[in-house]
């Protein structure tokens, strides 16, 4: 090899070695600048301790209370169970926060990481969604609301035994089928909502996608762009997009062809049919098809939980059964026998109650999740800086004294004694479906849960038909309360367990 190329072959080298440094700088200066910020922050757990991860996954609603008490209003970082920080913010600075654009506090990234959104699927950014329970399904609850009522009677005859003597009923799987035939009148019509099929992937796909996070969060980050697609969870849940749009293709092509053929046809008055209007038809079934699973994740998912959580507790708490059977009783009377839009309004003591379950047993350990896009610096001086998941945490917000006196105690009229003063903002602030400061179960901010208003009245309308016509107790004389299942930050009644039903002597229902 003559000088010349040896020459040029170690300038090349040489060339190449200063660019790989370069690049090395440009990658790792931005993680030393980022792990100098994140370290100004007080720390609870340290990063990369394994401790830390699985206390967390044991012991995340006793960590947050822990730095909620000891940092109080500061924020604080939390190693969860990836083994990366979590930014902790105290309620005071949500006011401040929640005015930062998406492009400074985004709420798509963060739910795309909580639901591992690149593999399932799931659809985090469709405004088409959201716009029709915020601006469509919301305002229609009252022209809704006897067919909605009509639907919760004929899914708890369907569903529920007979109970003529007292009979063990494992709550969580009726409430799951009768809350699906209840949403799916809303969602899909009522003709598709009795179609089994349709029943059986409305039920089970919220229980699939949860399958398949929990199975994508054990794999190494670097191997799941190898391996998540060949998981069975993942494999379960194409399965049931496929058999949804299946069921969805003829229903969808068969109210097209209506519309444009008939001028006579009358619109179905459900969430399908606002979702092809507001695409102008469109939207593909299979684009449809995604949507419309998001909402029965939401709307089935939750609420089975949310009203399991509360029977669950009405069976150990029997003093409140006469209280809310009267309100109940007397509000039919108002209301000509039937549970109307404005009825459903006066149920204040049934609405604290509900209120309360959320604060002692809510499915979320934490609330408002964000991921930083920008640096932001607080009020209070201290900075957060970009690329990291903040979030509230509502477990300490809700035992904190300041807010909840006697925090430790449950009082199901708790919020109902605070309205009863009459002081329209104390009124204001407490109903079931309020998002503030001080109550997070639906989010806070312009992205609090759109669907929670529809979601109040349907428990409502469940409730009352149960605690009405049923006495509830623990199975075999027990005493204590299901426990909840806690991993992370998710706290769920054990959906396994089984309540004891016996219909009452005189029956009440409403509405027939």
């Amino acid at each position: 090899m003559n000088p010349q190329t040896v020459e040029l072959v170690v300038r090349t080298l040489q060339t190449t070695a200063i660019v790989s440094v370069i690049f090395a700088a440009c990658a790792f200066i931005p993680r030393l600048h980022y792990r100098a910020q994140i370290k100004k922050l007080p720390a609870l757990t340290l990063q990369g301790d394994t401790k830390a991860r699985n206390d967390f996954i044991t012991s995340a609603k006793k960590l947050y209370k822990e730095g909620y008490s000891k940092f109080r209003g500061s924020v604080f970082t939390l190693i969860n169970e990836s083994g990366k920080e979590n930014v902790v913010i105290p309620p005071c600075f949500l006011p401040e926060l929640r005015k930062l654009p998406e492009n400074v506090l985004n709420l798509p990234l963060a739910t795309s990481d909580v639901l591992e959104a690149k593999y399932t699927k799931f659809p985090i950014e469709n405004h088409a969604a959201a716009f029709s329970v915020r601006a469509k399904l919301t305002p229609a609850l009252q022209r809704l609301n006897a067919a909605i009522l009509q639907d919760v009677n004929d899914a708890i005859e369907t569903y529920l035994p007979p109970c003529n003597d007292w009979t063990e009923v494992n709550v969580n799987e009726k409430l799951i089928r009768i809350i699906s035939k209840v949403s799916g009148g809303v969602f899909v019509g009522r003709e598709l909502a009795r179609d089994l099929e349709y029943l059986d992937l409305s039920c089970f796909y919220a229980v699939e996608l949860t399958n398949a996070v929990a199975s994508l969060k054990k794999l190494p980050p670097w191997l799941k762009p190898f391996l998540a697609s060949r998981t069975p969870e993942i494999i379960a849940l194409r399965a049931r997009e496929k058999q949804t749009i299946r069921v969805l293709r003829p229903i969808v092509k068969g109210r097209m062809v209506a519309k444009a053929n008939d001028p006579n046809w009358q619109e179905p008055d459900d969430v399908l049919q606002w979702l092809i209007n507001e695409s102008n038809g469109t939207d593909s079934v299979e684009t449809l098809a995604t949507v419309l699973l998001a909402l029965i994740f939401g709307a089935t998912h939750t609420t089975t939980i949310t009203l399991t959580s509360i029977l669950y507790t009405l069976a150990v708490t029997p003093e409140y059964v006469e209280p809310l059977r009267q309100e109940i009783c007397n509000v039919l009377a108002e209301e000509g026998g039937t549970l109307t839009f404005r009825g459903l309004q006066k149920l204040k003591k049934l609405d604290s109650y509900m209120k309360e379950v959320l604060r002692f047993y809510g499915p979320f350990v934490t609330s408002f999740t964000r991921r930083t896009l920008k640096g932001i610096t607080l009020s209070n001086g201290q900075y957060i800086p970009a690329g990291v998941m903040i979030e509230v945490p509502t477990v300490a917000v809700y035992q904190d004294e300041l807010l909840y006196p006697s925090s430790g105690t449950f009082d199901g009229f708790r919020a109902y004694k605070t309205c009863s003063t009459g002081n329209a903002a104390d009124i204001a602030r407490n109903q079931f479906a309020t998002s503030n400061e001080e109550n997070l179960t639906f989010g806070y901010g312009r992205h609090a849960c759109p669907g929670r208003f529809y979601a109040a009245n349907e428990i409502k309308m469940i409730l009352a038909r149960l605690i009405l016509d049923y006495d509830i107790k623990m199975p075999n004389n027990e005493r204590e309360r299901h426990a909840q299942i806690d991993v992370g930050k998710i706290s769920l009644p054990d959906p396994t367990k089984m309540l004891a039903f016996k219909k009452v002597a005189v029956e009440r229902g409403q509405g027939k």
